[in-house]
């Protein structure tokens, strides 16, 4: 079913809904288990989780972690969000008041001096800092927007899933912070990186899909991941950074490779590589809500949604979680 427009994504959701702080522990979560062949909808915690892996399944996770990448001013008048690091004291940022962030423009920032240097197409600034700035020190977890807050210390642990190694996101990929230690020393799993960059803050602002354009975001498929995905009988991905790595990849035997995709996956899509999906509840009109409706058909994750609204499932990046099999 092809659904090329804004509104066909458009859901009523009640504010009260949006999670503002994750669960006392990570495990404690709800999940909604949806079975995308008859569409039916289960209730159950994610502490169940393990029981739908099957023998012969591999879940793959994205161990990207989430730099403190949000710097502000010392006046707190400016703000920087780094995006993408060229060399340590060269960044692609988004800036804000833009329109004051001219190139010539220097000011101190993060324990240094940033000097813009270049504007890019898309209105992002090239900052070249006198030094490498100092993240830990002077940077914040760049959290959401819905959140209405800066990031504090809980912040620092619970945004982070706790296999996060590879730094470079600036934000988390959410589905896999629900895992605890234990759960994962239960499971057949594996790792590839993909680190979320700015497209996840930016909304479509296009009626019709077709004309929308996505972001490029890097990632990492290691020689052990490919191999490991390859003798699975089922790939369940945890989230939608995973999946939009692996359905980029070409069909048949997956390969070690480092590369960017700017896959746009909404329905109808031909899915090669995942068979199944760990995800949180995404926002009205996302592209992540787009990729939920091309896997569990658009009919079944709507109707997937309703019965989480109406059962007061918490959603977006602290909430609830939805597995579609």
């Amino acid at each position: 079913m092809s659904k090329e427009h804004l509104s066909d994504y458009h859901y009523d959701l009640p504010p009260e809904l949006i999670a503002q702080r994750p669960t006392a522990r990570r495990e404690d979560s709800r999940m909604l288990v949806v079975n995308r062949q008859s569409g039916t909808l289960t209730h159950a915690s994610f502490r169940d989780f393990p029981s739908h892996v099957q023998a012969g399944d591999i879940v793959a996770l994205n161990d990207s972690r989430v730099i403190k990448a949000r710097l502000l001013s010392e006046d707190s008048r400016t703000e920087c969000l780094l995006l993408e690091a060229e060399d340590p004291t060269t960044w692609k940022c988004l800036m804000r008041p833009g329109r004051k962030m001219r190139v010539g423009v220097s000011l101190p920032l993060a324990g240094t001096i940033a000097h813009v240097v270049g504007i890019y197409p898309g209105g992002e600034r090239r900052v070249k800092f006198d030094s490498p700035p100092d993240l830990e020190q002077y940077g914040h977890l760049p959290i959401p927007p819905y959140f209405h807050r800066t990031s504090d210390a809980a912040d620092d642990e619970r945004y982070q899933t706790v296999y996060a190694k590879e730094s470079g996101s600036i934000a988390a990929p959410t589905a896999g912070l629900h895992f605890t230690p234990e759960i994962l020393a239960r499971i057949p799993h594996t790792f590839l990186t993909l680190h979320v960059g700015a497209g996840t803050f930016l909304p479509v602002k296009t009626d019709n899909l077709a004309d929308h354009f996505m972001h490029e975001e890097r990632y990492s498929i290691p020689r052990q991941t490919a191999e490991a995905l390859n003798t699975a009988t089922r790939t369940i991905a945890v989230g939608t950074t995973v999946m939009r790595v692996l359905e980029s990849q070409l069909p048949g035997l997956l390969q070690e490779r480092t590369g960017r995709t700017d896959i746009f996956i909404r329905p109808p899509f031909a899915f090669q590589h995942v068979g199944a999906l760990l995800t949180n509840f995404h926002l009205p009109c996302s592209t992540l809500l787009m990729l939920v409706c091309a896997f569990a058909g658009y009919d079944v994750a709507m109707a997937a949604y309703a019965e989480a609204v109406r059962d007061k499932y918490r959603f977006f990046s602290y909430g609830d979680c939805m597995l579609i099999e």
